[in-house]
């Protein structure tokens, strides 16, 4: 029986190593499709057009650079935009960034918007649906406050709203990926290296295998205001952890494609200690999997150096076992430089390499603590998560 038992449990750790290393080689062709699409694009851009654009960005607390973030949003080569920001209590301490961005660029249009009502659990959100009556144009983008950008993500962001896909269609919400540029803390490296080695790896193997995104990224949310509309518009999702995911994946189910741009964005991270860096992790892995519980389940058997050192126990470390693990390790190794080097052009990746083993040992370790609890914490608060929606937890 003990035997019988250890046999199979080898033989779903060779599985696992071959089904990582599958999920791996997918990764490095989504890569390359992806870079081979961003030249395309380059080629294409000629043609735009720029319509005006209004951005929304909901404010809570200092973010990381959170000027120079700002900052760089008045520094695109664009002709027409306004930028609003939005925050829920005017003694925000964001506020005084925005009001030296004002003095800074008196010739910008920009706004702040104070919006002290309340719509649901998610503030962003409800920041967000407070802020809509104010923009002036058809065109949007939402993207987080701590987000920065290149002078040209305007038009390069744009030009898939306004420009017709060889089937005749316009996209109906243009996202991003990003990169995480670490502070000087354990907990904000790892994260950075996760960025960059396996969401945005995953991001573009969903894109790949799935015909298409069908979400959206918060670096990113393009759309026009008549889709946004006939989505449901921000109330409806007023209570939703995941909002940019949820956005996409309405605007998608009206038949409407959701692009992924060909620019990446950029984010300063916090300082995280342990703490706040489990935590942080734990709450997005949690509005994954509310999200997407299917695919959530099967990242099981993408955790390729846990399925090498598990199978390099069950054979009693045989020289083949070995081997297993060192392919494996390879392919993780490829996935993290093809995707952090070449596509997000992260000079962190190689630097932080030699953390990926412990970042992805504890990429395990939150997977299975995800499915034991549905508490997040969010900026200092506590919400209790069903089927995607937060419930504020008294303090």
């Amino acid at each position: 029986m003990i035997h019988s038992l250890a046999r199979i449990f080898q033989l779903v750790t060779i599985l696992g190593c071959a089904s990582s290393s599958i999920y791996y080689l997918v990764c490095l062709w989504t890569a390359a499709s992806f870079l081979h699409g961003k030249k395309a694009d380059n080629m294409a851009r000629a043609r735009e057009n720029l319509p005006p654009v209004s951005i929304l960005k909901p404010l809570k607390g200092i973010d990381p650079e959170i000027y120079e973030s700002f900052r760089s949003h008045c520094l695109q080569d664009y002709p027409e935009y306004e930028i609003i920001f939005g925050v829920s209590d005017p003694g925000d301490p964001a506020v005084a960034s925005v009001q030296r961005l004002q003095r800074e660029f008196p010739e910008r249009a920009i706004k702040l918007v104070v919006s002290p009502s309340i719509l649901g659990a998610n503030v962003k959100v409800s920041n967000l649906a407070q802020m809509l009556s104010t923009a002036r144009f058809e065109h949007l983008i939402v993207n987080d406050s701590d987000i920065r950008v290149e002078s040209d993500y305007l038009r390069r962001v744009i030009a898939p709203l306004t420009s017709e896909s060889s089937e005749g269609q316009r996209a109906g919400m243009v996202t991003c990926l990003y990169r995480g540029i670490a502070a000087p803390t354990l907990g904000s490296r790892l994260e950075s290296l996760g960025i960059s080695t396996d969401f945005c790896a995953g991001v573009l193997v969903a894109r790949q295998l799935e015909g298409g995104l069908h979400f959206g990224l918060g670096s990113t949310l393009a759309f026009r205001s008549a889709d946004l509309e006939r989505a449901g518009g921000f109330n409806a999702i007023v209570d939703c952890l995941a909002d940019d995911y949820e956005l996409g994946r309405r605007i998608s189910a009206l038949g409407l494609p959701v692009v992924l741009s060909d620019i990446v964005v950029e984010t300063h991270l916090p300082a995280y200690n342990s703490r706040d860096f489990l935590a942080h992790q734990l709450r997005w892995a949690r509005g994954v999997r509310d999200a997407r519980l299917g695919g959530y389940i099967g990242l099981a058997f993408t955790f390729g150096l846990m399925w090498g050192l598990l199978n390099l126990m069950a054979a009693h470390a045989a020289p083949w076992s070995w081997a297993v693990l060192g392919a494996v390790a390879l392919l993780r190794a490829a996935v993290a430089l093809v995707v952090g080097k070449a596509v997000l052009r992260d000079a962190q990746t190689l630097k932080y390499l030699w953390l990926l083993p412990l970042r992805d040992a504890i990429a395990v370790a939150v997977w299975i603590a995800s499915f034991a609890g549905h508490t997040v914490t969010w900026r200092g608060d506590r919400f209790k998560l069903r089927k995607g929606k937060l419930i504020r937890m008294k303090s």
